[in-house]
C-alpha cells in the first residue's frame, strides 16, 4: 500500500540529467505493433516504479525514468542492463520533482523532442505522511500530500494527454497508482486516503475525456507488497478496531504482472479499475 510508493517532495527545482537523445521517429509508421514504444514512469527509482521500468524494459520498451534522486534513477537504468544487456540504452533517467509543474513539463517536452510521441504514462510517484488523527495532522504534510500525490499525477497526466491527443497516430495509455487507501482509510492517513479517493476521481474524468482521442485511462490498486519498507505489517500493524495484527503481504512480482496485463492491451480495451493484493490481506471487510 503506502508504504510501496517513492516518495517525490517538492524540494526546488532539479536540474535533470542529459539524456541521450534518438532521432526523431516517422510518426506516420507508428502504431501499436511497432517496437520500441515509448514510457515515461514516475517514482521509477525505487520499488514498484522500479520493478515496473525493468518489466517495460525488459519487453523492449523505452523508458524515461522521473524521479527526485539521479542515483536512484541511474541504479534502475544499471539494473536493467544487467538483466538484459542492451536495455539500459533504453533507459533514460531524468531527475524531475512531479509537485512542481515545471519540472514536469520539461520532462515531457523532452520525450516529445527525443521521439515525437508517447505511448504510455505510469503516474506511479507518491508519498505516505506521518500517521495523525485529523486534528494533528501538520499543514505542511497536508500540503506535500496533496501536491505530490495529486497535483502531481495531474501535471504529468496533463502533460501526457496533451501528447497523445496530438501525435500521429493518436492515443496512448495512462495507468494511475491508486492504492487499497482509494476505497477504505488505515486509522491516521486522512491526507493519503484524500488524495487517494481524489486519483480515482481523476482516473474516471480523464478516461472519460480520453474517449475522443484513444486515449485509455486506469488504475491500479495496489495493496501490500513484500519489501524491506513493509516488514512492520508482516510484523503487525494498526488495524481499525485498534489491535494489532500481521498483515499478509505479495511477491513485488505479482503487481509487475498485474501491470503488464494492463500495459499489454489494444488500446480498444481498458481496465478501468484493477485491484492487486495478497489473498489473506484484511481488506474487504476493513474495519
Amino acid at each position: 500500500e503506502p508504504r510501496g510508493t517513492n516518495a517525490t517532495r517538492c524540494e526546488g527545482a532539479p536540474a535533470p540529467l542529459a539524456p541521450s537523445r534518438p532521432p526523431l521517429r516517422d510518426n506516420a509508421r507508428m502504431d501499436a505493433s511497432i517496437s520500441p514504444r515509448i514510457a515515461v514512469v514516475t517514482g521509477a527509482g525505487s520499488g514498484i516504479g522500479r520493478a515496473c521500468s525493468l518489466a517495460l524494459l525488459r519487453e523492449g520498451w523505452t523508458v524515461w525514468l522521473l524521479g527526485r534522486r539521479a542515483d536512484a534513477l541511474q541504479a534502475t537504468a544499471e539494473t536493467a542492463d544487467a538483466q538484459h544487456p542492451g536495455a539500459g540504452a533504453r533507459a533514460h533517467p531524468w531527475v524531475a520533482d512531479v509537485g512542481n509543474p515545471a519540472d514536469v513539463q520539461r520532462a515531457f517536452d523532452a520525450v516529445r523532442d527525443a521521439h515525437g510521441r508517447l505511448d504510455l504514462l505510469f503516474n506511479n510517484a507518491g508519498i505516505f505522511t506521518p500517521t495523525a488523527t485529523p486534528d494533528q495532522v501538520a499543514l505542511d504534510d497536508w500540503q506535500q500530500s496533496v501536491q505530490t500525490n495529486l497535483n502531481g499525477a495531474f501535471y504529468c497526466l496533463r502533460a501526457a494527454f496533451a501528447l497523445m491527443r496530438t501525435q500521429s497516430p493518436r492515443g496512448g495509455r495512462i495507468i494511475n497508482n491508486g492504492s487499497l487507501s482509494a476505497h477504505a482509510p488505515r486509522p491516521g492517513s486522512i491526507a493519503y486516503t484524500a488524495t487517494k479517493h481524489a486519483i480515482t476521481g481523476l482516473t474516471k474524468a480523464a478516461a472519460l475525456d480520453g474517449r475522443a482521442f484513444d486515449i485509455a485511462v486506469g488504475q491500479i490498486d495496489i495493496g501490500n507488497v513484500a519489501t524491506d519498507m513493509t516488514a512492520a505489517m508482516a510484523a503487525g500493524v494498526l488495524q481499525a478496531d485498534g489491535s494489532v495484527r500481521p498483515e499478509a503481504r505479495m511477491d513485488m512480482d505479482a503487481v509487475v504482472q498485474a501491470f503488464m496485463t494492463m500495459v499489454r492491451l489494444p488500446l480498444q480495451a481498458n481496465v478501468l479499475f484493477m485491484t492487486v493484493m495478497a489473498t489473506q490481506m484484511p481488506f474487504i471487510g476493513r474495519g
